[in-house]
């Protein structure tokens, strides 16, 4: 009875010491093949504007500056200078994060895949915005096209979902970019959905609105960009990790 324990003891052993080095060799080709998982890369830590410049630049306008923490827009820029990019990195598929607040009556913009040239004046000639905009007290009467969450002059917010605050509050935006989906996110809740590059996508490309503008929406990696459309606006918290 004793011999047969002994027996049964060291069969035992043997299984699980054969099932402990097959589960750690499975795991090792797990970790092999599995991708890193990426880290949030904040493009502002508070302190300094390293790696922000004027579009089309060498140097950071002087309408943006650190105020408390944040990146603010001085409100000088208009409808063509006064932007800034980002150019440490260029991003394809990503997840942008940040927190934004805008004066009364703002407007402003998040571009990405920027691409920089003689030919352009402006990121909004090339590159897709999610607009930010004073939708309670905007001067004039806006388009749905037009107001805050949506894909300028391509996809409208959805107004289901979409949570508008009172210039001067914070607000989050997210956008998540992949060749099959697009997202944004407006104060914690999804606001614009759209495939780029789909033949819907195209319909709306092919609007008056970019008759003008033949390279919108074409470039499928670039810069992070923030407008000065002429009013002060703040952001914090801003930060990337490529998908």
């Amino acid at each position: 009875m004793k011999k047969q324990s002994y027996f049964l003891i060291v069969i035992i052993a043997i299984l699980f010491i054969s099932c402990k080095e097959k589960l750690k060799e499975e795991s090792e080709v797990t970790s092999e093949n599995k991708p890193a998982i990426s880290e949030w890369l904040y493009l502002f830590d508070g302190k300094d504007t390293s790696g922000w410049r004027g579009f089309n630049s060498d140097v950071l306008p002087e309408n943006w500056i650190i105020e408390d923490g944040t990146l603010k827009s001085l409100g000088t820029g208009g409808d063509i200078g006064g932007d800034i990019v980002y150019d440490k990195q260029s991003f394809e598929h990503f997840e942008l994060s940040l927190e934004w607040k805008i004066s009364e009556g703002g407007n402003s913009g998040i571009f990405y895949h920027v691409q920089e040239g003689e030919q352009y004046t402006s990121p909004y000639q090339n590159a897709p915005e999610y607009q930010l905009i004073d939708d309670l007290k905007f001067p004039e009467p806006l388009e749905d096209w037009q107001k805050l969450g949506a894909d300028y002059a391509m996809y409208p917010a959805d107004t289901t979902q979409k949570i508008v605050k009172k210039a001067g509050e914070w607000n989050s935006s997210r956008i998540i970019f992949t060749s099959e989906l697009v997202e944004y996110w407006l104060n914690g809740k999804k606001v614009v959905s759209f495939v780029p590059w789909s033949e819907d996508w195209n319909e709306r490309r092919a609007s008056d609105k970019w008759k003008d503008y033949p390279d919108y929406g074409k470039y499928k990696k670039g810069f992070i960009g923030l407008q000065d459309h002429g009013s002060f606006i703040w952001f914090r918290n801003i930060k990337i990790k490529e998908l």
